[in-house]
């Protein structure tokens, strides 16, 4: 079974920074691309950041040059230090991991941790 656990969201003013974390747990046999999504309420989920196993970062339009994604593939964990943030990134920031397990054979899992709830507020 393999866990994503977040940590880091809170209430911030606008202008602040936040600094998420994600440590990717239990049994499996490896992570390709790790990433945050984001849902605000009455809205879809969307793409924030995703890092290739080899540190190729990829950001949504609207967090680049502000949202930084980075991981340590030795401690499992991914982060997304987040700065000049704005009333509109409030959201639950989820988690993402492309995992790979064995069972019988080496399968493919999207992992999603319970996500973290950013609010930006003055």
């Amino acid at each position: 079974q393999v866990q994503l656990v977040e940590s880091g969201g809170g209430v911030v003013q606008p202008g602040g920074s936040l600094r998420l974390s994600c440590v990717v747990s239990g049994s499996f046999y490896s992570i390709s691309d790790m990433g945050w999504y984001r849902q605000a309420p009455g809205k879809q989920r969307e793409l924030v950041a995703v890092m290739t196993k080899g540190g190729s970062p990829n950001y949504a339009d609207s967090v680049r040059d502000r949202f930084t994604i980075s991981r340590d593939n030795a401690k499992n964990t991914v982060y997304l230090q987040m700065n000049s943030l704005k009333s509109e990134d409030t959201a639950n920031y989820y988690c993402n991991a492309a995992v790979a397990v064995i069972d019988g054979g080496i399968h493919a899992l999207d992992a999603w941790g319970q996500g973290t709830l950013v609010t930006v507020s003055s």
